[in-house]
């Protein structure tokens, strides 16, 4: 309906309401009408008709969206009312020398009664039609918090929405029983599974945007005790800034499962670390190597080099990069093997960079174990190269990318991941750079993580491949990873290893099954298969080895390790001769350094 034609309707409507009520009024206490009576109604009617309309236009009564009224729309039709009445009081006191208070009040009672009630009956109306639209399906609100109240409104007022929400769970005490904008508050979280089953809900929507990861995953618990489709409402930011409306949900993600919330960083010490400076990131095209770069250009460097074997990821980050930081900074793919030293040392000495995040490396466990020498060649061979070129260049910090498979390690990839943190922490002893490691837990999303595996087998209709019911990892995202790298950076003294606190380890199998419930279906329909673990895999991993622990955190869930003593011939050794070594007797060799073993097999070792 046009503007025109509503404002019409309105004043029509509301002019039938006023001579209404003012005649019900007179009738009620006069219902024998005399001339003096009929010209007294005239002179009043006239009156509260003329200023009513006046005071609707003042309190802007024809401009108000009254499908969505409420308290202050109400008062505004109060104020209105009352000045109005209050004006054809003073025209019956000039023109007939008296006020008839009685009338007056009961037109006034009428007034209010009828102007409100056509007002919010519409909404009601409205509201009705809503619940009747069988396109809707019905949704539970988790939060009745300032979230959760303005999506219920959003959701109401847009008669396209997709949801109806008929309920809110709360475990805010005082909130139960309430109903706000007509949903009632029916229970609590625990009350999840018993209130979907109840009300037939088809979705549930998480509005409690500043929810910490702990307490979603408890939330997640109970709702994946349903079949209901779970969703996440968008920060209350992104809302406000126009990124997103209220109603433009997403799916709950694995990484909200995690039961951490994630490592706050120390911005300022990070930004006086990059900001204005050249920084050099290896494998700059890989998961965690890109996303450095990402958060990297966040803090306005100088120069950032984008150094990487693959030429297609490399291009692939440069050109994103680009489009979004044109112009701000100076972006260089540099394409070059960390295996070759000379390109190294030649890339190092040309662009002089202050902060190197080494994070190029060969991270796949059971390849590797097939694979030692390459292992060696670059997890070991290229760091070393990496690094002692960051020392000739001066570098002034130096960040390897380590991983928690260093620790006892039982596997080739963690074995050299280890050696690869001995060859820093050595080279750190007697350089003016820098030299600190960090441990990750399995990456989230990251290249050869499960759960990319996860997602293809789940699309092709299953099963899931798990290893082994019991088997457990650490977990972190892509972004908390590599945020964790440039922290490292910010508090390097040189020789650490740096540690995130990453709460506890989850179960791979449950991993697979929150996965299979994510994607809408049942682990009945996917199945789950487990295939027996692979060649260098352990039950469970660790973070640092008992001789390496700090009983305190240095920063926020951010733990440091204690330099262990090595004996570093024998790393030496390792890189002089793996060449001509058998592959079984590398594995044995990096296997035994890795884990500072002195009854090593290498005694016996026979060359090719």
């Amino acid at each position: 309906m046009s503007y025109s034609k509503r404002l019409a309707l309105l004043i029509g409507l509301d002019s039938l309401i006023v001579l209404f009520s003012i005649y019900i009024g007179y009738y009620i206490l006069n219902p024998y009408f005399s001339i003096f009576t009929l010209k007294v109604l005239l002179v009043s009617s006239l009156a509260l008709l003329i200023s009513h309309h006046v005071f609707a236009f003042i309190y802007r009564l024809y401009h108000k969206v009254w499908e969505y009224a409420s308290i202050g729309e109400v008062m505004t039709i109060f104020k209105s009312v009352t000045l109005s009445v209050a004006t054809a009081a003073v025209v019956q006191l000039v023109v007939n020398g008296n006020i008839y208070v009685r009338v007056l009040f009961i037109t006034w009672l009428l007034h209010i009664c009828l102007i409100g009630g056509s007002r919010l009956s519409w909404r009601v109306t409205r509201h009705r039609l809503i619940k009747a639209n069988a396109l809707q399906e019905r949704a539970l609100i988790v939060g009745a918090g300032a979230a959760g109240t303005m999506l219920v409104r959003q959701l109401l007022k847009n008669s396209e929405s997709e949801l109806h929400p008929v309920a809110f769970v709360d475990d805010d005490l005082a909130k139960q029983k309430l109903d706000i904008y007509g949903v009632p508050v029916a229970g609590t979280t625990e009350d999840i599974p018993a209130i979907v089953e109840k009300n037939d809900i088809k979705h549930i929507v998480l509005a409690i945007p500043s929810l910490g990861k702990s307490k979603v995953q408890k939330i997640y618990q109970e709702c994946s005790k349903t079949n209901a489709k779970t969703k996440v409402m968008p920060m209350i930011e992104d809302i406000i800034t126009g990124k997103v409306s209220v109603n433009q949900f997403r799916d709950v993600q694995v990484e909200d499962l995690l039961g951490r919330d994630p490592v706050e960083l120390d911005i300022n010490s990070i930004s006086k670390k990059i900001k204005g400076r050249t920084i050099l990131v290896t494998g700059a095209g890989g998961s965690i190597g890109s996303e450095i770069c990402r958060q990297v250009s966040k803090f306005g460097p100088k120069k950032l080099l984008l150094l990487g074997h693959g030429e297609n990821s490399i291009y692939a980050i440069d050109m994103e990069l680009r489009n979004k930081h044109d112009k701000e900074f100076d972006i260089i793919p540099v394409i070059a093997d960390i295996q070759d030293r000379e390109r190294i040392m030649q890339v190092m000495q040309d662009h002089c960079p202050d902060v190197v995040y080494h994070a190029a490396a060969h991270k796949h466990v059971p390849l590797m174990e097939y694979n030692p020498k390459e292992a060696v060649k670059n997890n070991v061979i290229g760091t070393k190269n990496v690094a002692e070129s960051a020392d000739m260049a001066g570098v002034k910090t130096f960040v390897l990318i380590s991983s928690d498979k260093a620790v006892n390690p039982t596997n080739v990839m963690g074995s050299t991941k280890r050696i690869a943190e001995m060859v820093i922490q050595e080279l750190d002893k007697r350089s003016e750079t820098k030299f600190v490691a960090v441990r990750f837990g399995n990456v989230l999303g990251s290249r050869g993580s499960v759960i990319p595996l996860f997602k293809k087998q789940i699309r092709a209709g299953g099963p899931v491949t798990v290893t082994h019911p019991d088997m457990t990892r650490y977990f972190m995202t892509i972004p908390e990873a590599s945020r964790l790298v440039m922290q490292a950076g910010a508090l390097a003294y040189g020789g650490e290893i740096f540690v995130l606190d990453m709460g506890e380890p989850v179960k791979i199998v449950d991993l697979a099954k929150n996965l299979i419930k994510l994607s809408g279906y049942t682990e009945e329909e996917i199945g789950i298969k487990y295939a027996g673990i692979r060649p260098g895999e352990k039950m469970f991993e660790e973070l640092l080895g008992k001789e390496e622990v700090h009983d305190e955190a240095i920063f926020p869930k951010i733990f440091i390790g204690k330099s262990v003593d090595v004996d570093f011939s024998r790393v030496t050794t390792l890189i002089n001769n793996f060449e001509v070594y058998e592959a079984t007797y590398v594995s044995q060799y990096v296997l035994a350094l890795a884990n500072n073993s002195m009854d090593s097999p290498l005694k016996s070792v026979t060359l090719v």
